[in-house]
């Protein structure tokens, strides 16, 4: 039986993914996938797509806003852009998106199928049936409207959609991992984010399978007109409505835009830091006599290792991995385009070598993860709030980038520059 992974809040943000980001998160975007299936296979990446902790952290990693409702399309989108030249190689397909993106998913599905020998007819089915039970078997007062499906060349999937609810200003991200399901009414989730805001009708939970036999025997019984009458008779109380989500593991994505302190284990980032000045020079010593490259990029890779090869407890603080790349809109810091492009290139030569059997950069990055949890227990360093203060401060030499501009020198002033580009 699939197993539920958590929950957390996701405020809504508008606002669109400026081009120049949103080409560097379908780059790195591709190389990472392509890492994992090189290093654990398609299953393995399958898996920590259902997981909605480390799904968050990979769109931290990208240069997201790394808490809000924006990673899930953007994630989406990047990932779907980035796979279509290398479904033929990978074997795995991404359909679906956001809005009619969402309602084309079936349609994809079919034309797959023919394309790889897969039941694509089947896929669609089961595409539509994901969506209605999370949007009529448990009604939590989120409205669906991103549908992401992505499935490999042997049938197996995972799908990632989200609803949203506009009084509260919130999101709730849905996962679904086919491996293991045996029911898709019986607890059927790899995972629902989102804030518990109290009692809601779920008919999906293992807990309401009476209460569905009945509402089935009930409606053969007495026929709609009588469950009307008898819902008037009881006043308007649901039977079905007495059933509670059940409280689940759940990471509480905070309201505050800016990456704090608390929002951060501090250790695991001190661990991932030491760990590029003690690898960096042994392992990327080429990397490091390039021009414009150095211990900057080296932290970056660090944290890109980790949503390679960490370990699903290690997602816990999402903010963590925005210190790679920064943001969008200049949390916790402008997005380092030098620095990103460098990472990008690095990631992409030791996939590329490792195609052609040549794992030496692949290894390399592996032991820049290895190594920060072998640290994790003593290493040290600058609190959360001064890593952030130096990099902005250096925004400009690494190329910082924001929706608003690019950043001028630091003795330029606070306003943000604008450089063509």
């Amino acid at each position: 039986m699939a197993q539920r992974a958590g929950s957390a809040d996701l405020p809504l943000h508008g606002g669109r993914v400026p081009a120049w980001l949103g080409q560097r998160m379908t780059r790195l975007g591709a190389v990472i996938v392509e890492a994992i299936v090189l290093e654990y296979g398609r299953d393995e990446l399958l898996r920590r797509l259902a997981h909605p902790f480390w799904f968050q952290s990979l769109g931290a990693v990208m240069g997201m806003d790394w808490h809000s409702s924006g990673i899930t399309t953007s994630v989406i989108g990047s990932l779907k852009r980035a796979l279509a030249p290398l479904s033929v190689e990978l074997g795995i397909h991404v359909c679906g998106g956001r809005g009619r993106h969402s309602r084309a998913t079936p349609q994809e599905l079919v034309a797959i199928g023919d394309r790889v020998g897969i039941d694509g007819a089947a896929l669609a089915q089961t595409s539509r049936l994901v969506a209605k039970v999370d949007s009529a078997a448990v009604q939590d007062g989120f409205d669906l409207y991103l549908h992401g499906f992505i499935v490999t060349d042997d049938g197996r999937w995972v799908v990632v959609q989200q609803g949203m609810n506009g009084d509260r200003r919130q999101a709730r991200r849905y996962h679904w991992l086919s491996e293991g399901l045996e029911s898709f009414v019986d607890a059927p989730h790899a995972a629902i984010e989102g804030r518990q805001q109290g009692r809601i009708v779920n008919l999906a939970d293992r807990r309401a399978a009476q209460s569905r036999d009945r509402q089935l025997g009930l409606l053969a019984d007495v026929g709609p007109s009588g469950i009307a009458l008898e819902l008037a008779r009881i006043d308007g109380k649901s039977v079905a409505a007495s059933i509670a989500e059940p409280l689940l593991p759940h990471l509480v994505m905070p309201e505050h835009h800016d990456v704090r302190a608390e929002d951060i284990v501090d250790r695991r980032l001190h661990a991932a830091f030491a760990a590029a000045a003690d690898r960096g020079p042994a392992d990327f010593a080429e990397l490091l006599l390039v021009p414009g490259v150095g211990a900057r990029t080296v932290r970056a890779l660090a944290l890109v290792a980790e949503v390679v090869h960490g370990a699903p407890c290690r997602f816990s603080d999402p903010a963590r991995f925005s210190l790679a790349h920064g943001g969008k809109d200049r949390h916790p810091y402008p997005v380092p385009t030098r620095v990103y492009d460098h990472t990008i290139a690095v990631m992409k030569s030791a996939v590329v070598k490792a195609k052609l059997g040549r794992e030496e950069e692949l290894a390399a990055i592996r032991r820049l993860d290895a190594q920060a949890r072998r640290l994790e227990a003593s290493a040290s360093g600058s609190s959360v709030d001064a890593i952030i203060a130096e990099e902005r401060t250096r925004s400009h030499d690494y190329g910082g980038r924001s929706i608003f501009g690019w950043e001028p020198p630091a003795d330029a002033g606070p306003a943000c520059g604008q450089q063509p580009g």
